[in-house]
């Protein structure tokens, strides 16, 4: 597709090409932020570097984004007391701590983020206050290869940070699961046969949700599995189940588009024939409400990607119960149908006791 000659550079070089006709619109790079090929491993040792608790204590573990802590605590059950950092409803990309979280991690013993360049400012506030027998685990950067990983609209790859959603893709939950149930019971062995059982079941529920996204997205024709999404977190899941993210609307510094790029958007949109644009509930636009409302596009802007449903303690607040959500948004709202997503037992395999920032 050929852009508007008057379309901005930030436009170009972003996220607003929606020139997707043609196919798949992201690219796997094979340096992120300019280091070697051992960023993958030197981040799995760094997960494993905590040293076990004494006999008799309790592990404190933070996390960062509401899905990592959902998934942690599902892991962990009541054994640990786990500590969010980033509240639910802030754009975790570009969520800077406050003070105040230093004092937390200081007594962190392990500290798990997601990695690939999304929470730099926490990383950093880390480097320099947990205790030195503790551990920061980026589990997306261990978990996935360089060579995997995705630029594409919000994140191109000259702005030197890959798409950090690896956690939209069930089959990659189900590593972050199984890195996370082995840094647990190396640091604290004590309780290693429950983390292993918790992690087995909630692996077991991590592999019905990958069925049955599976088997609802074949409901639908694969020209109709195609997403134009405000923010872009789902490259990760389409690679995997057979969809297209074939635009992303919000900018790589994450403003709004301006008067003349919305202009080419709604030639864009129309030229794409999808049949909706998601937006974001983190991430309210009206500039989407206006392309969705010139182009006679349906707009659903009910989309969330680190913000769980409910508030703590609902059935629904949980990593299982936002991806469920989200993916029968998606699938009804292009015509399939969603029932094996609403079929889903979504409940925690134990009680979430972790502390979600709000």
């Amino acid at each position: 597709m050929t852009f508007l000659r008057n379309t901005s550079p930030r436009v170009l070089a972003a996220v607003l090409a929606i020139a997707i006709i043609g196919g798949c619109s992201s690219t796997s790079g094979n340096d992120a932020t300019g280091q070697s090929g051992d960023v993958q491993a030197e981040a799995l040792a760094e997960c494993l570097s905590g040293q076990p608790i004494p006999a008799g204590s309790t592990l404190n573990i933070s996390t960062t984004v509401a899905p990592i802590t959902s998934i942690v605590a599902n892991v962990a059950g009541g054994l640990a007391k786990i500590t969010g950092i980033v509240p639910e409803g802030t754009n975790s990309h570009t969520f800077e701590p406050s003070p105040n979280v230093a004092v937390t991690l200081a007594k962190t013993n392990v500290l798990f983020a997601n990695g690939l360049v999304l929470e730099e400012p926490t990383k950093e506030l880390a480097d320099s206050n947990l205790p030195k027998s503790g551990a920061l685990c980026e589990l997306g950067t261990a978990v996935l290869p360089v060579s995997d990983y995705i630029y594409d609209f919000s994140f191109p790859e000259d702005g030197g940070k890959p798409n950090p959603h690896l956690w939209t893709n069930p089959k990659l939950a189900i590593k972050y699961v199984a890195l996370i149930r082995d840094v647990l019971v190396k640091m604290d062995p004590a309780n290693a046969a429950a983390y292993t059982s918790n992690a087995a079941a909630y692996t077991s529920k991590l592999d019905a949700l990958d069925a049955a996204v599976t088997t609802a997205s074949a409901t639908l024709p694969a020209e109709d599995r195609r997403l134009l999404t405000y923010h872009d977190a789902y490259a990760y899941f389409a690679a995997d189940y057979g969809w297209v993210v074939v635009g992303a609307i919000q900018p790589s510094d994450f403003n709004e588009p301006t008067a003349r790029e919305v202009g080419d958007l709604i030639a864009q949109v129309r030229d794409s024939k999808v049949k909706a644009i998601f937006g974001s509930e983190v991430f309210p636009s009206p500039v989407l409400e206006q392309i969705g409302r010139e182009t006679g596009v349906t707009y659903i802007d009910v989309l969330r990607d680190d913000d769980l449903l409910g508030e703590p303690g609902d059935p629904e607040h949980s990593f299982l119960g936002l991806m469920q959500f989200d993916y029968i948004t998606m699938v009804e709202a292009l015509g399939g149908d969603a029932t094996a997503l609403r079929n889903l037992d979504i409940t925690d395999v134990v009680p979430d006791t972790a502390n979600y920032p709000q």
